[in-house]
């Protein structure tokens, strides 16, 4: 009988069928190798997404669209029209000018269509390609043949592009899924007639020969790297579009303007610093201004700096200079502006008026010192000294204590039973006492 067991071929089944064979020589048992089958997010590569609408019943999420990742950060949006079951994972042979190319279905459904118009609105091209098939074994074998020339091609373009004297640097190189076509990546700063290039490429490498120029930061992310926070760059994780930063985003965020420390791996701006700053502008709106000046019965005071988390302004009375630097919360600089605007002029900065109570706080503490730090600690209980009812007896006598007293009054008793009845009306008497 032939038996279902998915892993009757393993190498711990074949192990054990040949221990007791008398021919082959016993050998420990090696363990199943388990490995992921294309399992939708089983690992986060680069530009990882989620479709958190796979789950909507109904069809609702539904759509023919398939994104699709090649190398690096490039992607495409292709039509599915042969209602091809992919998933997220998938290796698919897309349709390309000309053959055909190899790439990796990273979001399907209505988020792929969503990305694919986000995405229209910046190209000139909106033609939606095919998908032809998943790929087989042979697409494959061709696509890894591909791969495997890219480095020396690459090596090979920046030695003809330097003997042609072109002021271009080759980032990058990438091959088609069916060898025929490669797209080289270049930088330049200026325009650049790299004619006699193609030519030469052409020629050399028997492949149609594609230009395509990118920016400092799309080389940073087509190469990688770590960045000063100590994670993968946000413009090879998870960055599919790069606005411009300006050194205002700095100023705004009161970070110091040093050029080592805002710069990128890629020379530039870091694309962080604009993640913030519309926080830390909504915030600075509802800061006094910093070219008001506060005038006092004794002195001018300038604005020196802010700190916009905690609502605090420091003055100074030198504008150029820190000179007897005085902090005031938000609410006293408009205060006093608006005095100033009347043509009042404060005693000092600091002075609050006297008839004006303590501002109550919006919470209360309702636990009860619960969030005191020394509510678990044990405190030590005084002990309580036993105090004798004669202090005027001697000191041998003084420090004896009642039950030794009592003691030897009971030992007398024994001694002397006619004086049973006025020893017990006086030992009534003292313990009524």
């Amino acid at each position: 009988m032939e038996s279902n067991d998915k892993f009757n071929d393993s190498p711990l089944n074949d192990a054990a069928a040949n221990a007791g064979s008398a021919d082959t020589p016993q050998e420990a048992p090696q363990k199943p190798v388990f490995r992921c089958q294309r399992i939708p997010d089983c690992r986060r590569n680069k530009l990882h997404s989620f479709n958190w609408l796979a789950d909507i019943p109904g069809g609702c999420a539904d759509s023919d669209i398939v994104e699709v990742q090649f190398k690096n950060t490039r992607k495409g949006y292709y039509l599915n029209a042969t209602n091809l079951p992919l998933v997220i994972g998938d290796l698919v042979a897309v349709e390309a000018a000309p053959g055909h190319d190899i790439g990796t279905v990273s979001m399907t459904g209505a988020l792929a269509e969503l990305r694919m118009r986000k995405a229209s609105a910046r190209s000139s091209s909106p033609e939606i390609k095919r998908v032809f098939r998943k790929a087989k074994p042979n697409d494959l074998e061709k696509f890894e043949e591909a791969k495997a020339r890219e480095d020396d091609t690459m090596i090979r373009a920046r030695k003809i592009a330097q003997e042609l004297g072109l002021n271009m640097k080759i980032g990058d190189v990438e091959y088609q899924g069916d060898g025929n076509k490669a797209i080289f990546y270049y930088i330049a700063d200026q325009r650049v007639d790299f004619r006699q290039l193609i030519k030469i490429l052409a020629e050399t490498f028997k492949v149609r020969i594609e230009m395509k120029q990118i920016g400092a930061r799309q080389e940073a992310g087509r190469i990688g790297g770590i960045g000063p926070c100590g994670r993968p760059l946000c413009c090879s994780q998870w960055m599919s579009n790069f606005v411009s930063v300006a050194t205002s985003a700095a100023r705004f965020q009161d970070i110091s303007l040093n050029p080592q420390k805002l710069a990128g791996q890629c020379a530039k701006l870091k694309c962080c610093l604009n993640f913030e700053v519309d926080a830390y502008v909504e915030a600075s709106r509802r800061m006094p201004p910093k070219d008001v000046r506060l005038e006092t019965a004794d002195a001018t005071y300038y604005h020196f700096k802010s700190d916009i988390f905690n609502r605090l302004v420091t003055y100074s009375t030198d504008k150029n200079l820190a000179a007897n630097l005085v902090t005031l919360p938000a609410r006293r600089v408009f205060e006093i502006i608006e005095m100033n605007k009347n043509g009042e002029k404060p005693v000092s900065l600091t002075e609050e008026p006297e008839n004006k109570s303590k501002p109550r706080s919006d919470f209360g503490d309702i636990l009860g010192g619960e969030d005191d730090i020394n509510r678990f600690d044990k405190k030590k209980k005084k002990r309580r000294k036993p105090q004798d009812q004669n202090q005027n007896r001697p000191d041998g006598q003084q420090n004896q204590a009642p039950q030794e007293r009592k003691f030897k009054k009971q030992k007398q008793k024994r001694r002397n039973p006619e004086d049973n009845g006025t020893d017990r009306q006086n030992d009534e008497r003292s313990e009524k006492k």
